[in-house]
């Protein structure tokens, strides 16, 4: 293995903190980074704790109308000065995910290049798929590699993606690396 190949056994080693054990998010929402804020359905779906967020821009990483997605769109969030963008993902292994890290990306570099924005990334939980979005975007845009980007995000919300997205994100590393994007 080249030394910018990161496995999905290290990255499970960094989200389970040492103890061998995941930790489940102690809260419906944090924010990660100055601005950006992870959490679950319970927030999405309450417009007045977004504003009191101050939150301006919402990437819903599990839209659908299932159990296991959150079932808002546009329309729920018209009127509010809320802007909204819903990727239709599942969390399983098998589903694609890297196919979302520019388009996702983009939306949040463009709620942060408003002067006050301010963006809630969530799923069902706020645990792998919306935690995945982010670390892809401080890959992408703020020239992270993915122990760091992950770190980031671990350090203030407990979380833990799939092997099948860490997979992803190990590979976005290394494509990164080789595109001169990313120091090995």
């Amino acid at each position: 293995m080249a030394d910018y190949q990161i496995s999905v056994e290290e990255l499970n080693d960094l989200l389970a903190n040492g103890s061998g054990c995941y930790s489940l998010p102690s809260a419906h929402s944090n924010e990660v980074v100055p601005r950006i804020h992870v959490g679950n359905a319970f927030i999405a779906k309450n417009i007045m704790r977004l504003q009191r967020l101050g939150i301006t821009h919402v990437l819903n990483a599990a839209e659908g109308k299932s159990f296991m997605h959150v079932n808002t769109n546009a329309e729920f969030y018209e009127g509010t000065g809320i802007r909204y963008h819903g990727i239709k993902a599942n969390d399983t292994q098998e589903f694609n995910l890297s196919r979302y890290f520019e388009e996702a990306a983009d939306f949040i570099e463009k709620a942060l290049s408003q002067k006050d924005g301010q963006v809630f990334v969530h799923c069902r939980e706020g645990y792998s798929r919306s935690p995945t979005l982010v670390i892809a975007y401080l890959m992408l845009r703020q020239n992270m590699d993915v122990k760091s980007a992950l770190c980031t995000v671990r350090q203030k919300r407990e979380i833990g993606p799939n092997d099948g997205f860490l997979r992803q994100l190990c590979q976005l590393n290394e494509r990164l690396v080789k595109e001169g994007k990313l120091k090995p």
